[in-house]
């Protein structure tokens, strides 16, 4: 594991970048744990890190956080955990214990949170995720009550899917064949297994069927055995690298049907600029209101700062966990962080991603479930009702 400090600001340099800026008397030590290497860091290099380093940014130019009066400026420590789940334990151990961290920010993806969340409830850290998706969140909350889950559960995203396809369906757009495939990995294997049922009950036949390890660099012959079974939809739960793969290999093999959806990674731009005009009309987990001006001024503030542009889904909803942290601290005027996880267990935070409220610590407020490149912006096309989006469009072919 490798360590690295950034964004301690000095009084002087806070000064510099706000005006009027109050010195700060402390700092506070947040940590933070995500794959830099290994087969999630596509993701986490998009969706989490450049996030970790807006919202340091964000609050030590203005001065720091306002804890009863007295200013405490942010100091990052993070840890790389190699996509691996037992390196993400120890880097949290280590946090805890020797950084002496006052708050952990949740780690990246589905499997490494709950691989973690016995470390976090042991020490009592709030655990806000981010990039975590499960129907599990009864079961977690109860073994681990300060674990929250701000994207939604396995379901909504699964059912978000069969919806915009029913509605293909029911349109004449499509008929009832479905190629379906997944990463065997915890957040792949959940949303196949919600997916399924809620198909066959909307009337699909799912005519082909597989599942693939992570890491897994020949796609082509997942890609071969859904364009042998001639359907009319594919859909893939799929992570970063497997998400371009599958895409790659749809051109290639020239899978032409005429609902495409690939899961995380989609939104992100480079998914856009990796594929062209191939990317037009392609479904996928997630979306933003693309028009919604709060959304449209992080979006540039995030690339001013980190040099990156965001993705159209987890990126602001990572964001909006810093939010809820950041929140709950100053509204307690304390850094205990007991007082800090009861208050966010019984209140709710206005974000960059909308109003978020908790039901069994699981966001019930309404979340996009999948979006849609159209004319190059990932746009929502479903959600559990938000405002903004917009009308699925046909896949019509690669080019």
């Amino acid at each position: 594991m490798k360590k690295r400090m950034f964004l301690k600001l000095s009084a002087s340099a806070a000064l510099a970048l706000s005006i009027g800026a109050v010195q700060a008397a402390e700092t506070l030590k947040i940590g933070a744990v995500a794959p830099k290497t290994g087969g999630l860091a596509g993701g986490a290099v998009v969706s989490f890190w450049p996030n970790v380093k807006l919202w340091a940014h964000d609050v030590n130019t203005r001065g720091g956080l306002d804890v009863g009066g007295t200013k405490y400026m942010v100091e990052i420590i993070e840890y790389d955990d190699q996509t691996n789940p037992g390196e993400t334990i120890k880097a949290v151990q280590r946090l805890a214990t020797q950084d002496k961290a006052d708050f952990i920010l949740a780690p990246y993806s589905t499997g490494l949170n709950i691989a973690a969340a016995p470390v976090y409830a042991r020490y009592g850290y709030p655990m806000i995720t981010h990039t975590a998706i499960s129907d599990q969140v009864e079961e977690l909350s109860n073994k681990f009550p300060n674990m929250y889950f701000t994207l939604g559960g396995a379901s909504g995203l699964a059912e978000g899917v069969v919806d915009v396809l029913s509605a293909m369906k029911a349109n004449g757009d499509i008929g009832n064949r479905v190629a379906m495939v997944n990463v065997a990995d915890a957040f792949g294997i959940e949303l196949a297994e919600r997916a399924e049922p809620s198909m066959k009950a909307a009337g699909f036949d799912i005519v082909y069927k597989t599942s693939y390890p992570l890491g897994t660099q020949d796609l082509s012959p997942v890609v071969k055995g859904a364009k042998d079974a001639n359907p009319d939809a594919f859909v893939a739960f799929s992570y970063p690298p497997d998400t371009f793969g599958l895409t790659k290999q749809a051109v290639v093999e020239s899978l032409n049907v005429k609902a495409f959806y690939t899961a995380v990674a989609t939104a992100f731009p480079a998914y856009a600029g990796a594929n062209g005009a191939a990317a037009n009309n392609v479904l996928g987990a997630g979306g933003v209101n693309a028009d919604d001006p709060d959304f449209q001024a992080y979006m540039k503030r995030h690339e001013e700062v980190t040099g990156e542009k965001p993705d159209f889904w987890a990126s602001g909803m990572v964001y909006a966990s810093f939010q809820i942290l950041e929140q709950a601290i100053e509204a307690t005027d304390s850094i205990d962080r007991k007082v800090v996880s009861e208050y966010i267990a019984n209140n709710d935070f206005d974000t960059l991603m909308g109003k978020i409220s908790w039901d069994e610590n699981n966001n019930n407020s309404a979340y996009w479930t999948v979006g849609q490149w159209q004319d190059g912006v990932f746009k929502g096309v479903a959600s559990t009702g938000r405002e903004g989006a917009v009308a699925p469009r046909l896949k019509q072919g690669w080019e």
